[in-house]
């Protein structure tokens, strides 16, 4: 600059000239080439909290037509701005990461993992435009919540070394996680009445059958429904409870074994499923698999021993309809009177 001095003072419109060609230059010496910018690059990571093990993602595009051999990733605590000084997050652990995933272009492996560095190198060869992505697993994230840096270069040389290609910045973010609790309360679901629509307790509506006039040669029958469902782990059972039909000191029998309906035998008994001897009842049906238990799972067979466990089902479960058929039958020497009878059905579940 000092032998341009004596010039300056020969002429007025030279020295600007010379001038703005050294600015330029000089410009140029401060400001290091590294190529062109990567486009639609992004980083993500599986959890991005403060001192996890973690995996993390880097997806970006190769812009044009080059001569590919290695890829520089680098994970900074200052900038993403390719040049600058660069340091591994405090906390931040990269030196057990593997290479789990590729796409786009796949030959890469693990060259080298140097401080904040990570080297992926390949066979140098020719490539086209395309979306590339790699994903490292075993990486313990930095140790505090902030903004982090990440930076990637492409090379020729199958090292990272020489002028890169491409290049580009990321950013991201680490915070604490957000702890997410709930109770599932334990939940026993049991109603029950004459009819009920579908699994719905609020549609549960009667609790009171009038068989009439008992005949020898008729069975007199009727049906009630109940509705369980559970989500101990145990299930849950439906115990029948109450005496047969008595009239004062005259009892309707109650069949202690399964047995048909017998006209002109006196006989009280149930079932929890579909008849045609009488017809009567319906089958279990909703989404549940609950089930009448052995004794009361037969069509056309009746029982009723009081206390019994009449259905259940031994895991959690869903709502499950059953329909209880009564049949009650006299023989013609049962004594006149009015014959009553209070069942109670109770469900228990445990958890």
């Amino acid at each position: 600059m000092f032998g341009l001095a004596p010039r300056l003072i020969l002429t007025r419109t030279l020295p600007v000239f010379l001038l703005a060609l050294l600015l330029v230059g000089l410009v140029r010496l401060q400001h290091p080439v590294y190529g062109d910018q990567l486009p639609t690059r992004s980083i993500a990571f599986g959890q991005a909290a403060p001192g996890v093990t973690d995996v993390f993602k880097i997806s970006f595009t190769i812009p044009k037509p080059e001569t590919l051999g290695s890829l520089r990733f680098q994970l900074c605590a200052e900038s993403p701005l390719v040049g600058q000084p660069c340091t591994l997050p405090t906390g931040m652990v990269i030196s057990t990461a593997n290479l789990s995933a590729q796409s786009g272009i796949t030959d890469f492996s693990v060259s080298s993992i140097s401080g904040s560095d990570i080297i992926l190198s390949r066979t140098p060869g020719a490539v086209v435009p395309i979306s590339v992505s790699y994903t490292f697993n075993n990486i313990t994230d930095a140790n505090a919540p902030g903004s982090y840096f990440a930076r990637i270069q492409t090379y020729a040389s199958n090292n990272a070394t020489g002028s890169s290609i491409d290049y580009g910045g990321l950013a991201y973010a680490l915070t604490d996680a957000v702890s997410v609790n709930a109770t599932v309360p334990p939940y026993l679901y049991f109603c029950l009445g004459i009819t009920i629509s579908g699994v719905d307790c609020t549609t549960a509506d009667g609790n009171y059958i009038n068989f009439g006039d008992f005949s020898p040669s008729v069975a007199s029958v009727a049906s009630t429904q109940m509705v369980a469902g559970t989500n101990a782990d145990t299930g849950y059972t439906i115990s029948a409870n109450g005496v047969t039909l008595t009239s004062g000191n005259n009892v309707l029998p109650n069949l202690v074994t399964p047995d048909t309906s017998r006209p002109g035998t006196s006989q009280f008994g149930m079932n929890l499923v579909a008849n045609q001897d009488p017809v009567v009842g319906q089958n279990p049906s909703g989404l549940g698999s609950g089930a009448p238990v052995t004794g009361y799972n037969q069509a056309n067979l009746y029982k009723f021993v009081p206390g019994d466990v009449v259905a259940g089902v031994n895991l959690p479960d869903e709502a499950r309809k059953y329909t209880t058929s009564y049949v009650a039958n006299v023989a013609k020497t049962q004594a006149a009177g009015v014959y009553v009878s209070t069942l109670t059905y109770v469900a228990l579940a445990g958890f």
